[in-house]
């Protein structure tokens, strides 16, 4: 990171997402880790004289989070807004409707964007050289729920996927930009929650698939000078159209063993020349995350010496099922979090397909189907599978 006492200031923004607060790892709770996190982002604020904090959804875990999880939400919204702009919007975890209470009350240099009406009205920043930041927050976009409220008037109806109700808003979007932008040269970020094609997900993302399709191809969203995007938990490049940088910050923390070689971050963003560049600031490592292998003899000595202090998912592999496994394992490795056995012969048996939240559900249904008829389901059975899982997933995002 540079230094803060740079003479000339150059126009800066954080761009972070996927907070998720209120969840757990295999039932451990996260929350101090968590508030770790934003205490670490409050200092890089301050530190790097950032003009805008961009959150890219899923501030919390789920549509009705625990007081505690409001509470350090609120505490850090009031830290940041003594600081700086700050623009958050609603992800497929949270409640739109419970982030974006009291929007109206909120602090000056909070901006929550959790609704379609006004999804084309940007929070304007102007730096202290005066030069102007125009940011578009676009909450997740359900396209069972807002379809309908992003056709125009005389337009033939939007097809129900993500692509099609991302490209109506980009279209909004564009248009305010193309008007506000023809007499001056202001910059431009979009923020917007989903899975863009070329990303690449972790087993702890929740499934967003609507008639079997869950991708946003990327030129979708360009026209813009950056695109701040959530959902996916590993940082990462997504390749977009000319002019238009994009990129996933990832979560803070690791949420699933897949995740343990990410290295979090937040990304700091230099809008000030005319290309935009990207600097990756380090996230805080509460504890790391390691998978350990081999008989319980190995596991207790030499393979287990180097994750004393880490997050671990213990994989034993005896040919017999060792006494007390969980608890020598556990006097052992302390954090172990998953432990399993696993005999050698198992190697050879029927190859089994791990279920994590990033599979999708009706595939998951059609195997156990397929399991138990002795052949998978028909189209007709299929579609009901479907039709029964998205009602179910939209009731929950209602919730």
């Amino acid at each position: 990171m540079s230094d803060a006492a740079d003479t000339v200031h150059r126009m800066r923004m954080l761009h972070t997402s996927d907070w998720h607060l209120g969840r757990t790892l295999h039932g451990v709770d996260l929350l101090d880790h968590q508030a770790a996190y934003l205490d670490h982002l409050v200092d890089v604020v301050r530190s790097e004289q950032v003009d805008a904090v961009v959150v890219a959804g899923d501030v919390y875990d789920r549509a009705i989070p625990p007081v505690e999880a409001v509470t350090l939400l609120s505490d850090t919204l009031a830290r940041l807004a003594e600081l700086t702009t700050v623009v958050l919007t609603s992800g497929n975890h949270d409640s739109a409707t419970r982030l974006g209470f009291g929007a109206a009350l909120m602090r000056e240099r909070v901006a929550l964007r959790t609704r379609v009406a006004g999804l084309d009205r940007p929070v304007e920043v102007t730096d202290a050289e005066g030069r102007e930041l125009l940011v578009y927050g676009l909450p997740y976009l359900d396209p069972d729920t807002v379809r309908t409220q992003l056709v125009e008037p005389g337009a033939p109806a939007l097809a129900r996927s993500h692509e099609a109700v991302t490209a109506a808003a980009m279209a909004r979007v564009r248009a305010d930009l193309t008007e506000r932008s023809s007499a001056r040269r202001v910059r431009s970020v979009v923020a917007a929650h989903a899975f863009v094609i070329g990303g690449v997900a972790s087993e702890s993302e929740r499934d967003i698939r609507v008639g079997g399709v869950d991708h946003v191809p990327s030129d979708v969203l360009g026209g813009v000078d950056y695109v701040a995007l959530g959902h996916l938990h590993g940082p990462q490049v997504v390749t977009g159209p000319a002019g238009t940088t994009m990129r996933y910050s990832g979560s803070p923390l690791a949420y699933s063993f897949s995740e343990q070689r990410h290295a979090k971050s937040s990304v700091l963003v230099d809008l000030s020349g005319d290309d935009v560049r990207t600097e990756l600031v380090p996230a805080p490592v509460p504890r790391r995350l390691a998978d350990v292998t081999g008989t319980l003899e190995e596991v207790l000595g030499a393979a287990g010496e180097a994750h004393v202090d880490d997050w671990v998912r213990v994989v034993v592999t005896d040919e017999r099922r060792p006494q007390d496994l969980y608890a020598r394992v556990r006097a052992r490795l302390p954090h172990a979090l998953v432990v399993q056995h696993r005999p050698p012969e198992t190697a050879t048996g029927p190859t089994l397909r791990a279920v994590t939240s990033a599979a999708d559900p009706v595939e998951v249904a059609c195997d156990f189907v397929a399991h138990v008829a002795g052949s998978p389901p028909d189209d007709d059975e299929l579609a009901v599978l479907r039709a029964a899982y998205e009602h179910a997933a939209a009731a929950e995002r209602s919730a």
